[in-house]
């Protein structure tokens, strides 16, 4: 779904080439801190375009009296499963569809199950439609090959639960900027302290909570502030490339969103009171704005969301964002470029390269204050 409320077609806003900016491969963050939480904080006005250079652990210190902090509590499942074909070649799938859903969809039989599903399969040439792969205790059947390497599927299995699979031979999808295999600590890690066992579906981490740890929500909720929950399955939308040179030709991919009653009560009350609403990720900041877009209020909402959000987007909600550093040319950059300014977000990332910030889903953080 597409907003355009501006009509300044000759502005560098719509021009892909000026959502870039240099970044030096080594800062692109490999590995998280040491410890949960020690990263840097760069906190940027919407009011004034200052900048100033802090430490996550001391994120209260520039808070208002009384924000709402929303969060996305999806869990991420280890959805990335690998095999070897009969010469050695590597085969991957990375299931797309929520966990969740897929449940719901379930075909049993007394000796087996299955369920179609969306899926990234590489390489694609090796995915011939009408082909059944091995994946361990896994049968993947390409039943329709689709662009940029998406396929549906049908997934075979015996016994065990497709959870239950994907968890003894499934990986944590860490993207493809961080150069390395998943390891044993990525399984804590690359989920956020919050993660709701209940709601397993994204194939990425909303890495903007990932700085969060327990005793910060603890002195969050004892100094006043208020906590809500949102999810967004994090799904192949959320790091879907922009193609087209003009941004506004770009289609997000749908994402899977869920707000009950208590959090939309939590968010109007705050609004009603003059409390300063803040999103922790543009996973929350979509479903939130995403939902009163096409809504035209916050209201509780089950169901599938494309909102992209570029500059002209009207936000409705959101006041302040805590986010993470975002790939050049993304539209995760033109998202906080539209909510805080094109100019301004990018100055900002030159202050934080000269200041040696780490990129990316480990890297540091950002607070857009209201």
């Amino acid at each position: 779904m597409k907003y355009i409320e501006s009509v300044r077609d000759t502005s560098k806003e719509f021009f892909l080439d000026d959502y870039d900016y240099h970044l030096p491969e080594e800062l692109i963050a490999q590995s998280p801190p040491l410890r949960r939480g020690d990263s840097k904080l760069l906190v940027v006005s919407r009011q004034d375009s200052s900048v100033q250079h802090s430490a996550f652990a001391e994120l209260l210190d520039h808070l208002s009296k009384k924000s709402l902090i929303v969060v996305n509590n999806s869990t991420v499942v280890p959805a990335r499963i690998r095999a070897r074909t009969e010469t050695g070649s590597e085969l991957e799938m990375l299931l797309l569809t929520p966990l969740d859903l897929l449940q719901q969809n379930l075909v049993k039989t007394a000796s087996s199950c299955k369920v179609s599903a969306t899926a990234l399969l590489r390489p694609s040439k090796k995915f011939k439609e009408g082909k059944k792969i091995n994946f361990g205790q896994l049968t993947v059947e390409v039943i329709e090959k689709q662009r940029f390497g998406h396929c549906q599927v049908i997934l075979h299995w015996n016994g065990n639960s497709l959870e239950s699979i994907l968890n003894q031979a499934g990986e944590m999808p860490l993207p493809p900027y961080i150069r390395r295999k998943p390891d044993a600590g990525d399984s804590d890690r690359y989920q956020t302290i919050y993660a709701d066992s209940a709601e397993k579906g994204s194939i990425a981490a909303p890495t903007a909570g990932l700085h969060f740890t327990r005793e910060m929500r603890d002195k969050l909720l004892d100094a006043g502030h208020s906590w809500a929950e949102v999810t967004l399955y994090v799904g192949y939308g959320t790091f879907s490339p922009i193609r087209e040179q003009d941004i506004r030709n770009h289609t997000m991919h749908s994402e899977y969103v869920k707000i009950d009653e208590h959090c939309v009560e939590m968010i109007c009350k705050a609004k009603k009171d003059g409390n300063p609403v803040i999103a922790v990720g543009t996973t929350s900041m979509r479903t939130l704005e995403g939902i009163a877009a096409i809504k035209g209020r916050l209201e509780p909402f089950k169901g599938w969301l494309d909102t992209y959000i570029y500059p002209g987007f009207e936000f409705k909600i959101v006041e302040g964002l805590i986010t993470n550093f975002h790939l050049p040319r993304s539209s995760l950059l033109v998202l906080v470029s539209a909510f805080a300014g094109r100019e301004r977000m990018l100055a900002a990332y030159r202050k934080a390269v000269e200041a040696r910030y780490k990129f990316f889903s480990y890297g540091d953080a950002m607070f857009i204050k209201p």
